[in-house]
């Protein structure tokens, strides 16, 4: 019985990259596709005969009646339109051929993220969205603080469908600031592969335990080599350079304490009935016992928001 096998590739990948299978296929059988493309022309230079035809059940049905085997080279959405054609007909006249889906490649994990890029350069280039290309870091610096807290609630919240959702949006963020970063007019320009060039440098080269072969007893060595050499990195002139200095003010203090802490120094914490000392001590007490400060103040303030509402709903 004549065969048609619908080959499947992924366009994340680069053309005539497919499986050894998949080469043998398309080489002992004629090919047919719906347009040119760089896998046609990948498979046409290799020595593949591909033809071009309409994508439609008869010319499919034609060539297989014909050659035996004949093998559709699938698009980059997977020609599903032709697919479902092709299988509604070999329903209703199952003699005419069998019908297989192969697939010559698979996408890579990761490999939507190419995808979140491609989408980004697209609104970013001319002729893309204006608001996107009037920003700046400066001017997006809020929104990047904004996701990353929708994210936290999400988080708190237990909700992982929302936490899918907000982490895109982070994600949004990342990948625009690095796509502004191409153009910057000073010269001094990078891109997204950079930022995950660094990411993956930085990775390997702090988890020796994972990437080389130190060998450690625990998490808390793990923690110690990565400060030791993060310090290496950095070669700071001070245990406070580095604070993130933008974040809420419990934990800018908990990181304060935590700083010195590591660093061996046991600072006096200001005295006085000022509001601000006062609350730097509880965080101190609070860390003490473990506890987060940050996190316990929001939790209660939640709660009183709570309470209010319930009181405006028994005055109603």
């Amino acid at each position: 019985m004549p065969q048609i096998v619908l080959l499947v590739t992924s366009p994340r990948l680069p053309a005539g990259l497919l499986t050894a299978d998949a080469w043998d296929l398309v080489r002992r059988h004629p090919v047919l596709a719906s347009e040119e493309s760089d896998q046609v022309r990948a498979l046409r230079a290799a020595g593949a005969g591909v033809t071009v035809v309409a994508p439609d059940p008869a010319p499919v049905l034609d060539a297989a009646a014909t050659h035996g085997t004949v093998v559709w080279l699938a698009g980059p959405t997977g020609d599903q339109d032709l697919a479902r054609a092709l299988g509604l007909r070999l329903a209703r006249e199952p003699g005419l051929a069998e019908l297989e889906l192969r697939y010559g490649s698979w996408d890579p994990p990761g490999a939507r993220l190419l995808d979140a890029v491609t989408v980004i350069d697209r609104l970013v280039s001319p002729g893309g969205d204006p608001w996107k290309r009037e920003q700046t870091h400066a001017t997006l610096a809020q929104y990047l603080l904004e996701e990353a807290y929708e994210a936290y609630d999400a988080i708190e919240a237990g909700d992982l469908d929302t936490l899918r959702e907000e982490l895109g949006d982070v994600l949004l963020q990342v990948v625009l600031h690095a796509r502004l970063a191409e153009e910057r007019p000073d010269g001094a320009r990078w891109n997204v592969d950079d930022v995950a060039g660094t990411l993956v440098e930085k990775m390997i080269r702090r988890n020796p335990h994972v990437f080389a072969d130190t060998e450690v007893s625990g998490v808390d060595e793990i923690i110690e080599n990565w400060e030791r050499i993060k310090r290496a990195e950095k070669a700071r002139g001070s245990s406070m350079d580095g604070i993130a200095l933008a974040q809420p003010a419990l934990s800018l203090a908990a990181k304060i304490l935590q700083r010195a802490e590591r660093a061996g120094l046991d600072v006096p914490l200001p005295d006085g009935p000022d509001l601000g000392p006062e609350l730097l001590r509880r965080v101190a007490l609070a860390r003490a016992d473990g506890l987060d400060a940050e996190a316990a103040l929001r939790r209660a303030a939640l709660d009183h928001a709570e309470a209010v509402r319930d009181a405006e709903s028994a005055q109603r």
